[in-house]
């Protein structure tokens, strides 16, 4: 992979305390440098002051990068050619590589993939999950713009194996009450839902405003349907039956339809206003997303409960953010480009903060999702994604095409990306699938494994061995301690075995720094 990319020229932009701008107020097209300076400089404004961490090494923001943009570790040829760039600006030359990567829209694709998936009230909704991650991972690497990405969800027809906009409708069984939740939870951050009973406990939304909001999805539906020989589902609109008659009325903004406009329309209206710039929650809930993700904390936390009677911990800094996105017609790509290039980010990593300290003082490191993870094992261990070739034996995602490994290691180490990192923990089975599995067994077997053993034919020289593992698991290098353990025992081969397991089951292999 080439870290070779353009630079980038600087704009600056103003803003005022607590003003949120309209796109129009501000400068065109300000580059993610500038931002990125504004961004360092406001949070030093409101937590008060510089954090005194310092910037990451060249090695751990190389693997942070990468796993944060495209879902895998450097390899050592990625980690030789950074450490030998002298060029001030190389950072930003890799940002920009890895955004142009295909692997960019398949990691992030199947980021959202979980976001929608893990919160589903319907399991049969599994069988639209590979049309969704396609759909998504298409999306991204075409860049397309967030409030694009939003509508198609929002406003999405048809067979769920075949149309992947369905799936976040389908996630939920087509059930208005549950969809309009979801679609509230993750384009505004907003959990709505627990007014659906009573007035919001928390929050000033009203039992009334809920239901305002289901108005929009009154007769939307799943059905069961038929695709080939092969049993589905179809996301549809029943028009002419009758429902409760309530007034459209979004809560965000106050805007509302009459009670006889087209499902369709309801629904294409609703998407519009959400992901309208007048409605500055839909900005807000993905720059917080994606801010959490790549910094290790939020603006808000968790990252799906934020709102106006929540607290959020820089307001200025978030809402430069929100104006640049809008400003550049919610450009995924530009603002990931943006974060990636504050120091914020760059800074070393550190344990999450306790409440009594400030935020974003450092880097926190994050737990691995299930694909980076299984990633980081096909890079180690220089094999590609297997593929079954029996997938229905592995149930209804299986007869998709998916490979089995994949499948059954997500089902383990899977977890919805909206929980708060610091409340995701490993577990048992977890632990013991990394120590035992036939799988990971299999690939360290100095004898038949598919990388351990022909680097011990090549590779003589212990010293080197061990820097090549290090690299390969952690990409970084250590030295005395495998170099100690190696030279008390006697079988070279069972040595490495040992040494490889050890680097595997190691608390920094299944997190990014």
């Amino acid at each position: 992979m080439s870290i070779s990319v353009r630079s980038s020229l600087v704009l600056s932009v103003v803003l005022l305390p607590g003003f949120l701008l309209t796109p129009a107020d501000l400068p065109a097209q300000s580059t993610a440098t500038d931002v990125a300076r504004q961004v360092d400089q406001l949070i030093a404004e409101e937590i008060g002051g510089e954090s005194a961490a310092q910037i990451s090494s060249d090695e751990v923001f190389l693997r942070r990068a990468f796993l944060d943009l495209v879902g895998e570790p450097p390899t050592s040829n990625d980690l030789l050619a950074f450490s030998l760039d002298t060029r001030a600006d190389k950072r930003a030359k890799l940002v920009k590589q890895l955004l142009a990567d295909d692997g960019y829209g398949t990691n992030w694709g199947r980021y959202w993939r979980d976001v929608i998936m893990f919160r589903r009230t319907e399991d049969r909704a599994i069988l639209s999950q590979p049309a969704l991650e396609e759909f998504l991972v298409t999306e991204f690497n075409a860049n397309t713009p967030w409030n694009s990405i939003a509508r198609q969800l929002i406003t999405a027809t048809g067979n769920v194996r075949e149309n992947g906009q369905t799936g976040l409708i389908m996630a939920q069984g087509g059930r208005p009450e549950d969809t309009v939740a979801e679609i509230s939870r993750i384009f505004m951050g907003i959990q709505i839902q627990c007014a659906q009973c009573h007035d919001h406990p928390t929050d000033r939304w009203t039992r009334e405003q809920f239901h305002q909001l289901v108005a929009f999805f009154p007769r939307v539906a799943v059905r069961p349907t038929m695709m080939g020989n092969a049993r589905s589902f179809a996301v549809i609109e029943k028009p002419e039956l009758k429902g409760t008659l309530m007034q459209p009325v979004f809560f965000a903004t106050g805007q509302q339809l009459q009670t006889g406009v087209l499902d369709k329309d309801r629904r294409e209206t609703l998407s519009s206003w959400i992901t309208s710039p007048e409605n500055s929650w839909c900005a807000k809930a993905l720059v917080n997303r994606l801010w959490s993700e790549l910094v290790g904390e939020g603006f808000y936390e968790p990252v799906d409960d934020i709102g106006p009677d929540r607290d959020c911990s820089a307001p200025r800094t978030l809402d430069l953010l929100c104006n640049e996105l809008t400003a550049h017609d919610y450009d995924i790509k530009w603002l990931m480009e943006t974060i990636l290039l504050t120091r914020t980010y760059q800074l070393e990593s550190r344990n999450r903060r306790s409440l009594d300290e400030l935020p974003f003082q450092a880097n926190c490191p994050q737990r691995l999702r299930s694909d980076q993870l299984f990633n980081s094992l096909l890079a180690v261990f220089d094999i590609e994604d297997v593929v079954s070739d029996r997938p229905a034996a592995y149930g209804p995602a299986m007869r998709q095409g998916r490979g089995a490994p994949r499948l059954l290691f997500n089902s383990m180490f899977g977890f919805d990306p909206s929980t708060r990192r610091d409340e995701i923990g490993g577990s048992i089975p977890q632990a013991l699938a990394m120590m035992n599995s036939p799988f990971i067994n299999q690939q360290i077997n100095a004898q038949h494994g598919q990388m351990l053993a022909p680097l011990l034919a090549e590779v003589n020289d212990d010293r080197q061995l061990v820097e090549e593992l290090y690299i390969r698991v952690l990409s970084r290098q250590e030295l005395r301690v495998c170099l100690d353990f190696r030279r008390g025992i006697n079988s070279r081969s069972e040595a490495f075995e040992d040494i490889l397991w050890a680097l595997l089951n190691h608390a920094e292999f299944i997190h990014r720094k």
